[in-house]
């Protein structure tokens, strides 16, 4: 099969998710993927008012010998104009590679503008169109004004879209609520490596690279720094603990890094508060291994509040006990007795986490939060994809007329 994803994300620059993984096994497997991607702005490492397009061959995020194609148009390097230019360098590339390279099928993810442009451009040519609902987009832009822009662009890519696909229950709801029959949505989970923990990695020399005694207690954060992951909560609150010996590891980079930054010294706990950078997904075990407790303080927005982060996934497989904000799609998925304690809000989670530490079931609870993912391996989620993708060009073989009947409403939502 030949696939085309267009995301408006960086490729590169974030952390592997569910996409990497999925679009890498695909190619494994003989499959040809080509994901037109977008540079975030903050990422520019030179000052350049514009990029050429340009192309990278056999890219391998995860699976080294993966060969997955990237294809990053050239956009304006200027605030807005960025996202504007993108409408028209994107429009240009995801058409020219329908007519050049004639896919299997297009999927888009991790993107509004793009999403809709590739809807329409595989309406015209006959071949079907999957949109992954990783999150819900529209939420994530920056400038607020412009989001409900954005859900009139999400609802009229639902409108032509074959399938849906999301990564929760509760997000499969969200999607209901735009206007989308839920018998064409299908929940398609994200998976682990969960091989990669099964050694005898003790973390310990990530603990010896950053001073963290044996007696310490680690609580660790992995992932894209979002200002609402709810990490600036937990910096203060762990300020006002006399108790030295728990410490915040967070792995990651992202639009807050700084301002953490910025905290350590203000409320002087840098000797507390880690922050590392970003790190491969082959280091990743070692430094769950090197803590006690993880956590996924974030906010309960319209962003996180349907979704399951694939961090999840990775904490309760390296056996941590996850203390999360109470989130409605991770409570739906996970309940009450898999390893996973809830607080009301990221102020909370220091407690929580000294409690849990007094308690002395760090180990008990870790345990069934492994027992709890060991099926979700990415071997099978990814067959699982691929067998969807496969059913998909089955049923649209050939042109056939835009079907929207599985749209519930009869509104027309104007781009």
């Amino acid at each position: 099969m030949k696939i085309l994803y267009a995301q408006e994300t960086d490729w590169f620059r974030r952390n592997p998710i569910i996409q990497h993984h999925l679009f890498e096994i695909l190619t494994l497997r003989g499959h040809e993927v080509r994901v037109i991607d977008f540079e975030l702005l903050w990422t520019h490492n030179k000052y350049e008012l514009f990029s050429r397009r340009k192309v990278f061959n056999n890219v391998a995020r995860v699976y080294p010998e993966s060969k997955v194609t990237v294809i990053r148009p050239g956009i304006i390097k200027i605030p807005i104009l960025d996202y504007m230019s993108e409408s028209i360098t994107h429009y240009i590339e995801i058409n020219h590679q329908v007519k050049e390279w004639s896919p299997d099928i297009i999927i888009g993810g991790a993107a509004i503008l793009n999403s809709y442009i590739s809807v329409k451009a595989a309406h015209k040519a006959g071949i079907p169109f999957i949109y992954y609902w990783l999150e819900l987009m529209h939420s994530m832009i920056p400038i607020a004004q412009f989001r409900f822009l954005g859900k009139i662009i999400e609802r009229a890519t639902l409108r032509d879209t074959d399938k849906v696909l999301a990564t929760s229950e509760n997000l499969k709801s969200s999607i209901v609520d735009m206007g989308f029959a839920k018998n064409n949505i299908q929940v398609l989970e994200s998976g682990v490596s969960i091989n990669q923990y099964d050694n005898n990695n003790t973390g310990e020399s990530v603990r010896k690279q950053f001073h963290i005694n044996a007696d310490d207690y680690v609580l660790i954060f992995v992932g894209w720094l979002y200002h609402f992951s709810g990490l600036k909560e937990v910096c203060i609150e762990l300020s006002k603990q006399n108790n030295s010996k728990i410490k915040l590891l967070i792995v990651g980079e992202g639009d807050a890094y700084e301002e953490l930054n910025e905290l350590r010294s203000k409320y002087k706990i840098k000797d507390r508060v880690i922050l590392t950078g970003q790190k491969t997904l082959q280091e990743i075990p070692s430094y769950l291994a090197s803590a006690d407790i993880s956590i996924l303080p974030s906010y309960n927005n319209e962003t996180m509040r349907d979704i399951i982060p694939g961090k999840i996934y990775e904490y309760m497989a390296a056996r941590k006990p996850v203390i999360s904000t109470k989130l409605p799609g991770i409570l739906n998925k996970f309940g009450l007795d898999n390893g996973i304690l809830y607080v009301d809000s990221p102020a909370e989670v220091v407690s929580k986490a000294i409690e849990l530490i007094e308690s002395g079931n760090c180990k008990i609870l870790g345990l069934k939060a492994r027992r709890c993912v060991e099926e979700y391996s990415w071997e099978n989620i990814a067959d699982e994809f691929e067998r969807i993708i496969e059913e998909c060009i089955k049923n649209r073989k050939g042109f056939l007329p835009i079907n929207t009947s599985h749209v519930i409403d009869n509104q027309i939502y104007l781009f």
